[in-house]
Parts: structure tokens; C-alpha cells; sequence
């Protein structure tokens, strides 16, 4: 959906399936058809504007407050602004919101955001007290948004293009990964990473780590995130 539509897409609430959505033309659903299986198209309503704001809605996590710029943060809550334009999510979805949750219960260190997207969670964690900070992802584009969100928020997140999978992970002393679980096993962690926070993936799957203690698991809406220490 990022090759397909790189200036946006939103993700739909759904409890059992990911179903996204992209406002396009004629040229767009072709690409869509020859690309998935399953598409469904619908004309766009007036006031497509208000539908396409209401798939980024802000959401609350404990102290924090993750949500688009056009909204007001609420007092008293610690406010992530994600500018949603590349589509890379800004909060709402169950995966970050519980990866969110878990960061809230572990005491600062330096991290790495593994998969960062937005840059949601890199932005909160420097926001949360975590230095230094970094960011990696395959896309560049998803970088950029990094950068941008993070130059917003007045936060220092070093983030830079790089294959997680393609070989060992820059050190810190945590780590978290919002992406599968097949790609989760594959990641080569640093010697320094002593705690690992994973998600991305179902509650009726499992993920595991040579070498690290499963010590937590949040579940929200069927997704799950869990919280590893090294042994």
C-alpha cells in the first residue's frame, strides 16, 4: 500500500480483520485490482474530508496523548503530534497503542525503534525520558516521516534507512519492534539490548527470543504485544 500510494492510505477499525483504505482514481483501483484480491470500491461522498480525518483519531495511552495536528491535545496528558500524511499511522492502532503501555512501565535507557514508521514510538520514548534515541526502517519514506514528526514534537531521534533483517542491530540497551512475529525471530539483537518489547502480530500467536525471559503480555482488541528481558 506504500509503493501503491505513497501520499496516503488509513487503516479501518476492525476487531478480526486489517482492511485499509485509500481515497484514488480510476488509475488507483486498477493498480488496487491487479495488486489484491479482495477490493472494494465506493464513490467518494461530499465532506470526504471529515471521513478521511476520522480514521486518525487521537488516542490515550496512560500519560501520554498520540494524535493528527488538527486535533487538541488534552491538559495534563503528554502530547505526540503525528502528522498522518504518509499514512504511517498516528497512535490509534492496538499494536502501538499496547507498545505504548509497556514503555510507560519500564524505567529510561537508550533505545532503538526497530520498524519505526511515524515514528510514534521513538517520539514517545524521548518524550518518556529515553536517550539517546534511534529509529530504523526499510523505507525511506517512512524515515523521512520519522525526522519530520520528531522536528515537530522537539525531540532528537537519530532515525536511518536500514534492513533489519539484513544483519546485527545497532546496540542500545532496549529495543522494540512493532512489525510481525516472522521478522521478530529473525532480528539480530545487539549484546547490549537487555529488554526487548515486541508486537505487530495476534493474540493467538507467539513469539520467542534465544537467550531473553518472557516476563509480560498485553492483549487489545485480539493484537498482542509482549515484554522480554535477557536472561
Amino acid at each position: 500500500m506504500i509503493e501503491l500510494f505513497p501520499e496516503g492510505f488509513a487503516e479501518l477499525d476492525r476487531s478480526e480483520v486489517t482492511e485499509l483504505v485509500a481515497f484514488t482514481d480510476e488509475a488507483g483501483t486498477d493498480a488496487l485490482r491487479a495488486r489484491f484480491d479482495d477490493v472494494r470500491v465506493e464513490p467518494v461522498p461530499d465532506g470526504w474530508e471529515s471521513e478521511w480525518k476520522r480514521f486518525h483519531r487521537p488516542a490515550e495511552v496512560g500519560a501520554l496523548w498520540v494524535g493528527p495536528p488538527w486535533e487538541v491535545p488534552r491538559p495534563g496528558l503528554v502530547p505526540i503530534v503525528i502528522d498522518p500524511g504518509l499514512a504511517f499511522g498516528t497512535g490509534a492502532h492496538p499494536t502501538t497503542r499496547l507498545c505504548l503501555e509497556l514503555l510507560q512501565s519500564l524505567d529510561p535507557a537508550s533505545l532503538l525503534d526497530v520498524g519505526c514508521g511515524s515514528g510514534v514510538l521513538a517520539i514517545a520514548a524521548c518524550k518518556l525520558g529515553f536517550e539517546p534515541v534511534a529509529a530504523i526502517d526499510a523505507d525511506e519514506a517512512a524515515v523521512e516521516a520519522t525526522r519530520g514528526n520528531a522536528a515537530a514534537n522537539g525531540v532528537a531521534v537519530d532515525a536511518w534507512a536500514l534492513d533489519a533483517t539484513s544483519g546485527a542491530l545497532p546496540g542500545a540497551e532496549m529495543a522494540v519492534a512493532n512489525i510481525d512475529s516472522r521478522t521478530i525471530e529473525r532480528l539480530r539483537l545487539s549484546e547490549r539490548t537487555r529488554v526487548l518489547v515486541t508486537s505487530g502480530y495476534y493474540e493467538t500467536e507467539r513469539t520467542a527470543r534465544e537467550g531473553f525471559e518472557h516476563v509480560d503480555r498485553l492483549v487489545q482488541e485480539h493484537w498482542a504485544a509482549d515484554l522480554f528481558r535477557r536472561e
